[in-house]
């Protein structure tokens, strides 16, 4: 493996429900990448989404992380795996019940931390980062689309995320709001973190260029 080189998919084949969605994919993925997955719905790009945070089982092959197989992972390593990969639904995935700075907190008492001042200073500084500073009490409900997105934003940089892998992040979002969201993974993607995210946007590929790699008849191809 490449020095820069933080994933490689080999040969990777999946199923639901004995059906096969996804066969022999082959993919190597280097630190600071941004790399888009495009393809229609039920192409596959979510299902290989999952099987990268050990959410769905791959039926044959193996993901590759620094050298270390997922297949072979016990349970205790994956779950430190998805420390350092943080996850952006399209839906968001908030806690309803509660406010934006529990939603981060029931995160970081999950994953940890320790220590009720360095979760609060922790959370301001998301906060800052994500344009979201003064809205901590709010709840999810009382507050865009967008700016729900902002504090899934900052859900998934809580532990510093080697990985930050984007499920269709601005599919429930106007343009605007979704070039403003796309402009602020960037930003905190920066230059060390790698960003997969699947998207069937061609506006916001055009605006935001990145690595492609299209889905289609169970198969990827890498657009030049």
């Amino acid at each position: 493996m490449m020095q820069n080189e933080l994933l490689e998919l080999k040969d990777v084949c999946l199923k639901q429900q004995n059906n096969i969605i996804l066969e022999d994919i082959s993919i190597k993925i280097n630190k600071g990448e941004f790399i888009y997955f495009v393809g229609k719905t039920g192409s596959g790009k979510s299902s290989l989404l999952k099987s990268l945070y050990g959410d769905i089982n791959i039926d044959k092959g193996d993901v590759f992380f620094n050298s270390m197989s997922l297949k072979k992972m016990r349970r205790k390593s994956i779950l430190e795996l998805r420390r350092r990969i943080g996850i952006i639904f399209q839906d968001f995935e908030l806690l309803m019940d509660r406010s934006i700075e529990d939603n981060l907190k029931f995160v970081m008492k999950a994953t940890g931390w320790k220590g009720k001042k360095a979760i609060n200073d922790a959370i301001e500084e998301l906060l800052s980062k994500v344009d979201m500073t003064g809205k901590a009490k709010s709840f999810p409900h009382l507050i865009s689309g967008g700016e729900q997105q902002r504090v899934a934003i900052a859900r998934a940089l809580i532990n510093d995320p080697e990985i930050i892998i984007a499920d269709e992040p601005t599919g429930n979002l106007d343009p605007e709001t979704s070039s403003k969201i796309m402009s602020l993974i960037k930003q905190v993607a920066g230059q060390e973190k790698t960003v997969i995210m699947a998207t069937h946007d061609y506006d916001i590929i055009k605006k935001f260029p990145g690595r492609i790699i299209t889905f289609e008849n169970k198969s990827i191809q890498e657009k030049a």
